[in-house]
């Protein structure tokens, strides 16, 4: 099953992606807007009856059935002002939970080689800062377009029923305005795109700096990386600057159009009084108008301005979904009990990382029979650790074959070929939570029986003793209160609970003591009995049980063999060993 991946190109316009997460929600949505444009026709209501009263005042009339049918106007205006305001809000946070949903769920199926090529802090940039600019998008330019759009038509019928000659006036005062904005537009949607990339390059520099806290305290390195971060802070503050005085323009625009209308109207109306072509309670309805078209300008206004920077938001959440990704898959169960032992075989496999970039695997060819251990040994750079990762699947063959029980990964599903594997990588990550959480995070159904056995196995029983809520205790962030040795064993315990058919170690007792180290020899080489066991090692005291050892040196295989066969056939590993192993390092 291969990989899968937005087509490059021919992306849909930010409109059809925003009405994507909306659809979901269109009921609400609808609702939403039908009290909107409620709102605007009670509204829309008011100049008339304001028109009818000025009438009844000039003929001596009485006035009480037209003040309190405005007061009856005003308050229903206010009260389904704020219902519709909640709803589409509250629909606005659905969007934006759906869109965060969605992305979430495909960053966590990227591939590999994505992550590695992109900055971890502007992938999480995407997923909060981007997303976030949907809320306004949803309310402001989807629902706002419409309503206002229709509230502005509205006004402007009911303006042309009271006097034709001030619509043409006010209409022409609008086409400047809007002259104007088709300028803005553009240079709104740029802007708002380089500061959405300026936030996630600050958030890509602030993850760099907290990343790598210790390092950075150790080396003195505080100032000089407080000036990166503050630099890129400074950044996305001038970008944003320039985006929000785009916004001003335009709103500004708007303002001052309606300001001009109501200046001429006031000169071209008053005239056409006065020459009785129109009387006083006309001019006032029309002036009413004026007043009431600003709402629906700005609410269209801000429409435009808001789709710009939502748009490009949008652009950046779509550049994520062009990465490429594994498919969704259903989680296969784990092997039961007793299950047979995997085989792994290399056929003539060769590797890069990139197409720009060298061979890191040049023809590997080795097959690694069911059950037993196998050790990989090598200089550093050798590409021991590529061999797990091409098992895994993290990456794909440039060319040859990896095979699992003698059928290629390519053709197993991704859930399935993991689930047949346990695997330790280098650095033994253990998460934020409880070592509990930890434990069963491979094997959430494990039962406490398979719990306390694989602590007995890993020696971590003392460990659970001392914590103050045992295995309910939190252990920080990526295991910040757990020493180096307890957090790799217990990645060697949560690979253990899956009962895997194939157990990969890349280098897992490189931060054991003497004592730890060879308690772990004895539980791999037990796992080995029921299990086919690869791992990556540099100490020649992890190498001599192996039933097998694949020598590996500048991407290619230079032996395979027993310790003893090795030392007196292969000049590398007889060196290798000689040196304890101690000169390679991690690669």
């Amino acid at each position: 099953m291969t990989s899968t991946a937005a087509p490059p190109g021919g992306d849909p316009p930010p409109w059809r992606v925003l009405l994507g997460y909306v659809r979901p929600h269109r009921g609400a949505m609808l609702l939403g807007a039908l009290l909107s444009l409620a709102t605007g026709a009670t509204g829309l209501a008011l100049p008339l009856v304001a028109q009818e009263l000025i009438q009844s005042l000039s003929e001596d009339r009485s006035i009480s059935g037209a003040l309190l049918l405005m007061s009856l106007l005003v308050a229903g205006n206010a009260g389904i002002g704020a219902l519709g305001a909640y709803v589409l809000q509250r629909t606005a946070e659905s969007v934006v939970l759906t869109a965060r949903r969605t992305l979430t769920s495909y960053l966590l199926r990227l591939r590999i080689s994505a992550v590695d090529a992109t900055e971890p802090g502007d992938l999480l940039s995407r997923a909060t800062s981007d997303t976030t600019l949907l809320r306004a998008m949803t309310t402001e330019s989807l629902i706002g377009f419409s309503t206002g759009g229709l509230t502005l038509l509205g006004t402007l019928v009911m303006m042309g029923t009271v006097d034709l000659v001030l619509l043409g006036v006010t209409l022409g005062v609008i086409a400047l305005a809007a002259t104007v904005m088709g300028i803005i537009v553009p240079l709104i949607h740029k802007a708002s795109k380089r500061a959405q990339e300026s936030i996630g390059q600050m958030g890509a520099a602030l993850e760099r700096v907290i990343g790598a806290l210790r390092t950075v305290k150790a080396s003195g390195a505080e100032d000089r990386e407080r000036r990166t971060v503050h630099a890129a802070a400074e950044e996305s503050w001038r970008q944003s600057v320039q985006a929000a005085k785009w916004q001003a323009i335009a709103g500004n625009t708007a303002g001052l159009s309606m300001q001009v209308a109501f200046i001429t109207v006031l000169a071209v109306g008053g005239a056409r009084v006065a020459t009785g072509a129109i009387g006083i309670g006309a001019l006032v309805a029309f002036l009413l108008y004026v007043f009431y078209l600003m709402s629906p300008i700005q609410q269209v206004v801000s429409a435009i301005t808001q789709y710009q920077i939502g748009a490009a938001a949008i652009g950046r959440i779509q550049e994520v979904r062009r990465l490429p990704s594994e498919p969704a898959v259903v989680p296969a169960p784990l092997p039961a009990p007793g299950a047979r032992p995997a085989t792994v075989t290399f056929d003539n496999v060769r590797f890069r990382y990139g197409p720009d970039l060298p061979y890191v695997h040049h023809g590997v060819s080795f097959t690694i029979p069911a059950r037993g251990m196998t050790a990989f040994v090598g200089p550093s750079g050798a590409g021991k650790t590529t061999v797990f990762s091409l098992v895994e699947r993290f990456y794909d063959a440039t060319d040859g074959r990896v095979l699992l029980d003698g059928k290629d990964v390519l053709d197993w599903d991704f859930a399935e070929l993991r689930a047949a594997i346990g695997y330790v990588e280098q650095d033994a990550p253990v998460l934020s939570g409880s070592l509990r959480e930890n434990l069963l995070f491979g094997a959430p159904g494990a039962d406490d029986d398979a719990v306390r056995d694989v602590l007995r196995t890993t020696r971590l029983e003392s460990l659970v003793a001392r914590l103050p809520d045992g295995l309910d205790t939190l252990v920080g962030h990526r295991g910040t209160k757990l020493s180096g040795g307890e957090r790799q064993r217990v990645a060697i315990a949560r690979a253990l609970l899956r009962r895997p058919r194939l157990l990969l170690l890349d280098e897992a007792t490189s931060q054991l003591d003497a004592v730890n180290e060879a308690a772990l020899r004895e539980t791999v080489a037990e796992a080995a009995r029921e299990t086919t066991v690869l791992v990556v090692a540099h100490r020649l005291s992890t190498v001599t049980t192996a039933d097998r050892i694949v020598v590996m040196d500048a991407g290619r295989v230079q032996a395979v063999g027993t310790h003893a066969e090795l030392v007196a056939a292969n000049a590398l590993y007889a060196e290798l060993a000689a040196t304890q192993f101690l000169a390679a390092s991690v690669e």
